[in-house]
């Protein structure tokens, strides 16, 4: 799994948007969104397929063979920003979101990143993937790639940065990432669009805390 690293970085304007303010709205809709049966996977339906994952509490990530787990804490709130998995062939984040029973928030979202990219002067190519809508981008020589999964009131995405010349095998990278992620959406009513919560495991939060230690010696 490679050593855990810790990295401090804005988040930058390609973050998830920010939440909506209202709460999540019981509707009528009476016919739920279909169960993800070949991954991401919901926590109800996960398989028994000892695939190594790191447990973040609300998502259990696999890390591929030669990749490292880098951890962005946030300075100002004193938590964890964001969970990477850098790979050869970029730098993999997947994140989880409290969704409508619906569904639909990915395409939603979707749009919005390519607004927000376009009117950073980004080149974007929106296109069809695994799970659907799948946007590319290149700013400069970094290339993006993001994808999205409505799940059973959780929507996920993935996105993997790296440099253009990589771009070729990045998304087979990102979909098997993606893929192979866990779920945990838990019960309790939230906001659609709130980022389920991260926590870390206990020998990577004391590897965190160590390092904070001796920055500050």
């Amino acid at each position: 799994m490679g050593i855990f690293g810790r990295k401090r970085r804005s988040g930058g304007r390609h973050a998830m948007p920010e939440r909506a303010a209202v709460a999540e709205a019981e509707d009528d809709y009476e016919e739920p969104a279909p169960a993800v049966t070949e991954g991401p996977f919901d926590v109800a339906d996960a398989p028994e397929d000892g695939i190594p994952r790191i447990d973040l509490g609300s998502v259990r990530v696999p890390v591929p063979d030669g990749s490292q787990v880098q951890v962005e804490m946030d300075p100002a709130a004193g938590g964890v920003r964001a969970v990477h998995v850098v790979t050869p062939h970029g730098q993999v984040t997947v994140s989880a979101y409290a969704a409508p029973k619906s569904g639909g928030l990915w395409a939603e979202v979707g749009d919005e990143l390519t607004a927000q990219l376009r009117a950073d002067g980004a080149k974007v190519s929106p296109g069809e993937g695994e799970w659907g809508f799948e946007l590319s981008a290149l700013i400069g020589d970094v290339a993006l790639r993001f994808v999205g999964v409505d799940g059973p009131r959780w929507m996920l995405r993935g996105v993997i940065a790296g440099p253009q010349s990589l771009a070729a095998d990045a998304p087979a990278t990102l979909r098997e990432i993606v893929r192979g992620t866990v779920v945990v959406r838990g019960d309790a009513p939230m906001p659609v669009r709130t980022p389920l919560p991260i926590t870390l495991p206990e020998a990577v939060a004391q590897h965190i805390a160590e390092q904070q230690a001796q920055q500050q010696a």
